[in-house]
């Protein structure tokens, strides 16, 4: 339950940073914080219908970030692309920051290992109106800390 004191965290407001590197910026979009386990089961032949089950592979989506391209953070990701375009460098980790209306942190994701994978914007045309948006995939090996045994 909800009350005065309740910190909630906006899905219109969230920060994006590459550990010990660039600021990325405030987005306007973020897909594919997610986390799927693959569950392997395991039925013996001697016991009727009861199986066993175990931890299998852990699945981390692509995250893609959208918002609309601007003169000081869209040169910081130019910047960060020219920086890992060829030499990935392995390691490299990007937070991911939820923040509620007065700007505090309320959650953050730490991706591991992250590399761009794609990054794009949208078709300019002089005949148009509509702002500029640029779309940035990143690569990872997730976010829990499910590594360390």
């Amino acid at each position: 339950m909800l009350n005065d004191q309740s910190a909630i965290g906006l899905a219109n407001r969230f920060t994006v940073k590459v550990t010990g590197g660039p600021d990325l910026g405030s987005w306007q979009k973020a897909e594919g914080l997610d986390v799927t386990w693959e569950v392997a089961d395991y039925r013996a032949g001697d016991a009727g219908n009861a199986r066993w089950f175990a931890p299998a592979n852990t699945k981390y989506t692509a995250v893609k970030l959208t918002r609309a391209a601007d003169s000081k953070d869209s040169k910081e990701v130019r910047k960060w692309l020219d920086s890992n375009s060829f030499a990935h460098k392995a390691g490299s980790e990007i937070r991911i920051a939820l923040q509620d209306s007065s700007k505090t942190d309320i959650m953050e994701w730490h991706l591991r290992n992250v590399m761009p994978k794609k990054w794009a914007i949208t078709s300019m045309d002089a005949g148009s109106s509509s702002v500029a948006i640029e779309t940035l995939e990143l690569e990872h090996e997730g976010f829990l800390e499910d590594d360390k045994a």
